[in-house]
């Protein structure tokens, strides 16, 4: 089963960049879509909803903003769009799909960089996502988090890390959130389960040369139950060809799909 995961920072401006001619030679599973901005309404489907794929989008109220969307080859049990509180679901921020026994989730956390209140709003959705997660690892279900979340776990995850301590997505509570998560809560990082290595990231900012000389952050995920980890086959960051300011994620787990 192969899943890819990325943020595509606008799903217009990643289809000009041949993304979707790149994606049919994936030969993907399940596709999982970040910051698409875009109402799906308005989007063509013959370009937006590829050949092959069942296709559900998240969209945010707010044109031109957030948004998630979730492509599958299977046809999904059930569809569980949102969360049901205003903060997440207004901003279209989560979309989960159900094929018998798996759960796959394509997720966007908010981010905290352009203000003091937005970092406030990160940190609260981080709290309120601990009950989902927990009905989630308590359901007995096989799931995958799919996403940008917009935190760098370890210093191993970013490049500049010292300089970026005082920062959003590397503070130390954003850190110590990502610790609960991969500690007493029971999840897993797909990626690092098989790869280990540093100077792996997945998003670069346009300033400077900073992808030219990967001067990046991991900040984009797969995070397993722990009945996957030991699934994962292999693990690929695709920085070439440039379709966004991040990098798809693929996966290839074990599982009969």
């Amino acid at each position: 089963m192969r899943v890819i995961t990325f943020n595509v920072n606008g799903i217009r401006s990643a289809a000009a960049k041949s993304f979707y001619p790149w994606l049919r030679e994936q030969k993907a599973d399940v596709v999982c879509l970040q910051e698409t901005r875009a109402q799906s309404s308005l989007l063509p489907p013959a370009h937006y909803h590829p050949v092959g794929y069942h296709c559900t989008y998240r969209d945010a109220k707010r044109r031109g903003y957030s948004g998630v969307a979730l492509y599958a080859r299977r046809e999904p049990d059930e569809v569980q769009s949102g969360l049901g509180w205003p903060e997440c679901d207004a901003e279209g921020r989560w979309l989960e799909a159900r094929f018998g026994r798996l759960s796959v989730v394509s997720l966007y956390l908010p981010s905290g960089s352009s203000s003091p209140e937005r970092q406030a709003v990160k940190i609260d959705f981080l709290k309120r996502l601990v009950g989902p997660l927990k009905a989630l690892r308590a359901s007995g279900r096989d799931v995958i988090l799919c996403g940008d979340w917009n935190i760098a776990h370890r210093e191993i995850d970013l490049k500049n890390w010292r300089a970026n301590r005082n920062h959003s997505g590397f503070l130390p509570e954003e850190r110590a959130w990502m610790d609960k998560l991969f500690g007493p809560m029971g999840w897993i990082d797909a990626f690092r389960a098989i790869d280990p290595r540093p100077d792996q990231y997945t998003w670069w900012s346009n300033r400077g040369q900073a992808r030219a000389n990967n001067v990046g952050w991991r900040i984009d995920y797969q995070i397993v139950t722990p009945g996957l980890a030991d699934r994962v086959r292999a693990a690929a960051i695709c920085r070439e060809p440039r379709f966004s300011d991040h990098a798809p994620l693929t996966l290839d787990y074990d599982y009969a799909f």
